[in-house]
């Protein structure tokens, strides 16, 4: 079908779509700049537009339902979401202090290691034979939390970058970009399901995860275009963003992947929320980072889909020996359940 063939394009190119909006933004922004200060009020309202429409589609993909099933594997789930709320902010904070100085690149990083994971993970449990169904809860249920964690952490750490959190502003964008679009999507899914029955949904299903890539690449062409000058003058920044980036992406994998096998889970469970552990959603970042800061804080989330993408992918090659660390058999070999799902 044309929609998961374009869906399946958007996905495996998506590192050459993410760089090449990347240059262009920067390359259109640096020599047509009086552009971008004559229509500002216009860029910020499409950026504002864009960003609904990044978020919005996301969530008509998410089965709020599963959260139901959470319970069922109460640890897994605990880690995911230790991993996503307690790791990822204090090692990126971490990370921030040392390798980024210029205040609102570091409080930007450390924005996008509260925001919650990213729903593509679910795809690649799929593909690494991981448990789906423990996929989802995590992706959903962190969502949910995301909503206390956001303005949780960026309360306490925000002082030491002396960036003002105007925490009205951050509450009413959280409001308009988690959870609005995650009740509209909601009610769109139950509708589309009404109307076109189950099988009839899954056929347009891969349309919106494709408006959400398009969305993404249209807002990071945007961020770059508007702020081509001042990344000019600071070109040092970018290239500073990439040591932080590559090593919260590997030591994170490398420390979550001891930390599932110690705690006893099974192969199955630990690649349905390695994934969901790592993999930051860039676009919530970008579009909080918008709504409620400038486009500059927005830059680490715009960057960080380049190195994310390649070492998830990554991992996803390095499957067989995970498979070997975990005790599981060959993904050829019928699988057997080694490490039993409470209630199951």
């Amino acid at each position: 079908m044309i929609l998961k063939k374009i869906q399946e394009h958007l996905k495996k190119y998506m590192l050459w779509y993410v760089t090449a909006a990347i240059l262009l933004g920067w390359g259109l922004g640096y020599f047509d700049g009086g552009f971008s200060k004559a229509h500002k009020t216009e860029l910020k309202t499409l950026i504002t537009v864009v960003v609904f429409f990044m978020i919005y589609p996301m969530m008509v993909n998410i089965k709020l339902e599963a959260l139901a099933k959470a319970f069922r594997n109460l640890k897994a789930l605990g880690l995911a979401l230790a991993y996503n709320f307690v790791w990822a902010p204090l090692f990126g904070f971490a990370m921030s202090k040392v390798f980024l100085h210029d205040p609102q690149v570091g409080f930007g990083f450390l924005l996008v290691m509260v925001v919650p994971c990213s729903s593509m993970s679910i795809g690649y449990t799929g593909l690494a034979g991981g448990n789906l169904e423990l996929a989802t809860v995590a992706v959903a249920t962190s969502f949910v939390a995301a909503i206390a964690a956001i303005p949780f952490w960026l309360g306490i750490m925000a002082g030491s970058y002396h960036v003002p959190v105007p925490m009205g502003l951050l509450m009413n964008a959280i409001l308009t970009v988690l959870i609005l679009p995650m009740v509209l999507g909601y009610l769109t899914r139950l509708g589309l399901i009404r109307g076109l029955g189950e099988k009839g949904f899954r056929r347009i299903a891969p349309l919106f995860p494709s408006i959400t890539l398009i969305s993404m690449f249209l807002i990071i062409f945007l961020i770059f275009f508007m702020k081509a000058g001042i990344l000019v003058q600071k070109w040092q920044l970018m290239l500073w963003l990439i040591v932080p980036n590559l090593l919260f992406v590997t030591v994170t994998l490398a420390f979550i992947t001891w930390v599932d096998r110690k705690t006893g889970l099974g192969y199955r469970e630990h690649m349905g929320i390695i994934f969901a552990s790592t993999g930051k959603n860039n676009g919530t970042a970008i579009a909080l980072a918008t709504a409620a800061f400038s486009p500059l804080v927005a830059i680490p989330a715009a960057t960080l889909p380049i190195f994310q993408i390649i070492f998830l992918i990554g991992y996803l090659k390095l499957e067989p020996w995970v498979r070997r660390y975990f005790g599981a058999p060959p993904a050829a070999e019928p699988e057997a359940e080694l490490t039993p799902v409470p209630g199951r």
